[in-house]
């Protein structure tokens, strides 16, 4: 009777697992459903290679313009800065963590350095403005610190704890024989970390990269409050730009219902939804090459 009951949970159990699991795979496609629908309705009255190649976004325009370039190019810039500042910065921290770290410091350091997730965007936007833009601008002795540099150092902030922590796990599975034989050839630990234990552990770094950057390509408050929200071409690192989330955020809200602006919204929507969901798939694919690793 015993069994029988015990069965009986868990077919129970596993069919609420099921559930829960076909639910979330249907609300992805919903979402995308509903994406893709809206985005139809802006693409019959706008030609894509307009819209994909035209160099202004001013819906406010009499004719209405709809280039998404200058915002592709926004988010581009910002993200590919803070993943120049955010990847070596979190590999290396990853490294010492994980290779040279004593295990006291290791224990206050790790949490520390998860706990900047935990941080809510506006907080950090927030900094940008009072503290990292008038650094910017003193140091630079230009007259406004709100710019793509802003966004890419707060970007990188937000995702230094993904690429820390998947990192670590990553440089910590690198077998010990491999840095044994190392030592045991005569290298020395700085030797064996680089030319051994970091190639070894590089799918698990990629996936840490890869998460890292659909983190911060996904990021709306911050970047809405620190980078000036210029919808033109940037010149630089010091221009003010408008990133894809932060213009859905600026104009979803004042939008009237179901004009040509309110279904650009949507087909940007889709672009950024495409770009993440690419970038999440590959970090999810070097994920499992490191499970493998693992195992």
């Amino acid at each position: 009777m015993q069994i029988k009951s015990r069965e009986n949970t868990d077919w129970v159990l596993k069919q609420v697992f099921k559930a829960t699991g076909f639910i979330t795979i249907g609300l992805l496609g919903a979402i995308f459903f509903m994406l893709i629908y809206n985005s139809i309705a802006f693409f019959i009255k706008v030609n894509p290679l307009d819209f994909f190649t035209g160099s202004q976004w001013d819906p406010d325009n009499t004719n209405g313009k709809y280039g998404i370039a200058p915002l592709l190019a926004s988010t581009g810039l910002v993200t590919l800065g803070a993943m120049i500042i955010a990847v070596p910065m979190g590999i290396l921290t990853a490294a010492f963590l994980s290779e040279l770290a004593a295990p006291k410091l290791k224990a206050v350091l790790k949490p520390v350095i998860e706990m900047l997730a935990a941080i809510p965007s506006v907080a950090i936007g927030f900094l940008g403005i009072v503290l990292v833009g008038p650094g910017i601008t003193y140091l630079f002795g230009i007259q406004n610190g709100l710019n793509a540099l802003n966004g890419s150092i707060l970007l990188a902030v937000m995702a230094l704890p993904t690429i820390v922590t998947i990192s670590e796990d990553a440089i910590s599975a690198v077998p010990k024989s491999h840095k044994e034989a190392s030592l045991a050839l005569g290298a020395n630990k700085w030797e064996t970390l680089f030319q051994v234990t970091l190639p070894s552990a590089v799918p698990g770094l990629i996936a840490a990269v890869m998460l890292g950057l659909g983190r911060a390509l996904g990021e709306t408050m911050t970047v809405l409050m620190a980078t000036g929200n210029a919808a033109v071409m940037p010149d630089g690192f010091l221009s003010a730009v408008r990133t894809i989330t932060a213009t859905i955020a600026i104009e979803m809200g004042e939008v009237p219902y179901q004009t040509t602006h309110y279904f650009a919204l949507f087909a940007i929507a889709v672009v950024l939804f495409i770009i993440t969901l690419t970038i999440n798939l590959l970090g999810e694919y070097f994920a499992n090459r490191l499970r493998r690793f693992h195992s």
